[in-house]
């Protein structure tokens, strides 16, 4: 076959699609980092970038295969037919998408998934861990999860299930993901309050901001590009997009500003555009532009009730990851069943035909919708407490910082750098539970003799200050 088979410009459309979803996951390193405390904000950060070298490695060495590799086990999960990317340049002529435009593409959503299920453990997780059990969870939660939906062989693509850009796979995993590692992790440490869940400030509102525009920038590849081509319906998908981030944000902002003592709250505000950028993501392919605005409120208003369920389950999810993207996710798959439209999927020349859902008087796709949800949440919850409940017995894979490493914080036992210039800056050697006299005494003189000292000042400044 000649070169000329493949749809060139559909691989302009996915291959920069995939570079936008990639600036989403240096955003949620951002916002999880500006809605911690300082001492931990590096952490987050550091988690972001991990994230995508971790996961990246994973889905050439088996991610890809066990995805959209041939169904093995009834739709279950695909076999090793593309390990480590061998056989992808097979046919590579006949199709009008090459896979490896395709699992570029996809590789991007696997990344931004594994990162916000890091949020779970916020400010309590050992690093060293973490990068094994994120390897593993992308090997036994997303997989499976991506493949039952988007792979055509997959139990719940076979059903019918509706999911344009990952409601389900990405969003509701992450979520759920992330609620069984806070359980997992315990709370985290509040000397002061003691009872009850700890609840801090964000430390930075400003990279609160930038990660939501960075989120909001990148969520156009995320949902423009599932569409697979340079058709109608991925501008179409993009217009639904940036209408539903905009109501999520207002609907989450008046509603804090009654709940919040009439504050009109920054923070509110780009929870919200988050909100309403998870609900519309399973939907923005199916549904007409109006109903992008009931996806949004209603998105942003449940997952706005749904912060607080933390302090009824007593689960210490500090980055509210459960509330925005697990309900979030379950709220935008179950409004796609009830708006979804068969004229909006035949915009697209290359879609298979669908039949719709309540608009079309097809009441069934409410039920595969819910099922759909109902399996990759518990697959999701489940199998991640399982996985960390196991890591957890191995004495060398712990997965929380001990008491003192958490006082410390992270960025200053885990990883010895720091987000912010501080007076004095020092590079402390990790603090152990259990630590000889021997080793705390070599430990004060390390510390010591890493302090930079602060530049003198003349003796009026001094004076000045002290008053």
């Amino acid at each position: 076959m000649s070169e000329n088979q493949n749809d060139q410009p559909a691989m302009v459309w996915l291959g920069t699609s995939g570079a936008l979803v990639l600036i989403m996951t240096p955003g949620i390193g951002l916002l999880y980092s500006g809605l911690s405390r300082k001492k931990h904000a590096l952490s987050l950060l550091w988690a972001s970038m991990m994230a995508i070298c971790v996961v990246s490695f994973q889905w050439f060495f088996w991610g890809y295969s066990l995805t959209f590799g041939p169904a093995h086990g009834h739709g279950f999960l695909g076999d090793l037919t593309y390990f480590s990317l061998k056989d992808i340049l097979v046919g590579t002529d006949d199709v009008a998408m090459p896979q490896v435009v395709f699992c570029f593409f996809q590789c991007m959503f696997a990344v931004i998934t594994g990162a916000i299920m890091l949020g779970g453990a916020c400010e309590r997780a050992r690093l060293g861990p973490m990068m094994l059990f994120l390897f593993l969870w992308i090997t036994v939660v997303y997989c499976p999860c991506a493949m039952w939906t988007w792979n055509p062989e997959g139990w719940l693509a076979t059903l019918g299930v509706y999911d344009f850009a990952g409601g389900g796979p990405v969003h509701q995993s992450s979520g759920w993901g992330a609620l069984a590692y806070a359980l997992m992790c315990g709370k985290r440490r509040d000397p002061v309050a003691r009872k009850g869940l700890p609840k801090y400030k964000p430390h930075s509102v400003t990279s609160v901001v930038l990660g939501t525009v960075f989120l909001w920038f990148g969520w156009f590849g995320f949902n423009g590009g599932s569409s697979g081509n340079a058709s109608l319906r991925g501008f179409y998908a993009c217009l639904n997009t940036n209408l539903a981030a905009s109501c999520g944000g207002l609907a989450w902002m008046f509603l804090d500003w009654f709940r919040c003592g009439h504050k009109w709250t920054t923070v509110g505000l780009c929870s919200g555009a988050v909100a309403g950028l998870v609900g519309i993501t399973p939907a923005a392919g199916f549904v007409p532009i109006y109903f992008a605005v009931p996806i949004g409120v209603l998105t942003a208003i449940a997952t706005n009730y749904a912060v607080d369920l933390k302090n009824l389950l007593q689960i210490d999810d500090g980055l509210d990851a459960w509330a925005l993207h697990g309900v979030g996710g379950f709220v935008g798959s179950a409004l796609t069943g009830l708006f979804a439209a068969d004229y909006i999927v035949a915009t697209d020349p290359g879609a298979a035909v669908a039949a719709g859902g309540w608009l079309n008087h097809h009441w069934v796709q409410l039920g595969y919708q819910l099922a759909a949800n109902v399996s990759i949440d518990a697959w999701a919850f489940v199998v991640t407490s399982i996985l960390l409940f196991v890591m957890n017995h191995i004495p060398f894979l712990k997965i929380r910082l001990s008491e003192e490493e958490e006082d410390l914080g992270t960025d200053a036992a885990q990883i010895g750098e720091f987000t912010y210039q501080e007076s004095n800056m020092f590079i402390p050697e990790p603090i152990r539970s259990v630590t000889s006299k021997k080793q705390k005494h070599m430990n004060s003189d390390l510390e010591a003799a890493n302090v930079v000292p602060l530049p003198k000042t003349d003796e009026s400044t001094e004076e000045k200050s002290s008053n």
